[in-house]
């Protein structure tokens, strides 16, 4: 399918790895230009034809610098991608309520809620003046939708960008940009795969293999698919709510886990 994006422009942020780098790869195979943010150019990501910015988006002001350098690479913007999002691997995310600290809880909104809320203000100005209008994605997570699947201060973090992407949607929606939302379930990324990630640590406090648990995870998350979400299928969603064949889709918070979440 041609999903009509070639020539456009496109910024997708968390762009190393994961759903990020899978989502530059669409975008690129759609004929976008596109900037891939991260903390930490990865190999995978230089290897692209994606223009690769180093920056820290919980730095206050790291997002404004991001959007100046797509200003001076792009000319303009089309599509935000807001992927970036996780948490930080020397903590333990595995503990309660009373084992989160503060910090915990300020790093968990840094990098999955400010991060996106200050990169879609810096963005704005220049997907209102895009020619077909612009489209902003944010990446949030099924936990916020059952918030007890996942490390609280996550999962809180993720509802508050779920609830962001809705109220920005009313707000700039007149001004011809689309806002959605995009919630996987468990990912075949990182989070879960890597020796020193989340999967790891709970595979510990449950006193099990990791490779045990990562067997195991898609039925005990419910996923009548009966296996984890691949990225490429998450970037394939993203991409088509970021093209024109998605004009009237705006507001939504689009779910894709395997049935994992049961409500409707």
């Amino acid at each position: 399918m041609d999903l009509r994006l070639t020539g456009k422009t496109a910024l997708v942020t968390g762009a190393s790895r994961g759903i990020g780098l899978a989502t530059v790869h669409a975008l690129l195979g759609e004929g976008v230009r596109v900037v891939g943010a991260a903390r930490t150019i990865t190999p995978e990501l230089g290897a692209t034809d994606a223009t690769a910015v180093a920056v820290d988006l919980t730095v206050a002001d790291g997002p404004a610098r991001l959007v100046d350098r797509v200003r001076s690479e792009l000319g303009g913007l089309d599509l935000l991608v807001n992927n970036v999002g996780g948490g930080d691997t020397d903590a333990n995310w595995t503990g309660g309520f009373l084992d989160v600290t503060d910090q915990q809880w300020s790093d968990a909104f840094d990098v999955n809620f400010f991060a996106s809320v200050r990169t879609a203000r810096a963005a704005l100005p220049l997907l209102v003046e895009a020619e077909a209008g612009g489209a902003i994605v944010n990446v949030s997570s099924t936990s916020a939708l059952t918030p007890h699947a996942g490390p609280i201060a996550y999962s809180t973090a993720k509802a508050a960008l779920t609830a962001f992407g809705k109220a920005l949607a009313e707000e700039v929606g007149p001004r011809g940009v689309r806002v959605n939302t995009v919630s996987p379930g468990p990912v075949r990324t990182a989070m879960w795969e890597s020796p020193d990630g989340y999967g790891s640590q709970l595979a510990a406090s449950l006193g099990v293999p990791h490779a045990q648990l990562l067997d195991g995870l898609p039925d005990t998350a419910g996923m009548v698919t009966g296996r984890l979400v691949e990225p490429a299928e998450v970037a394939a969603l993203v991409a088509y709510l970021g093209s024109p064949l998605a004009a009237s889709i705006t507001g939504a918070d689009h779910v894709i886990d395997g049935n994992s979440v049961k409500t409707v």
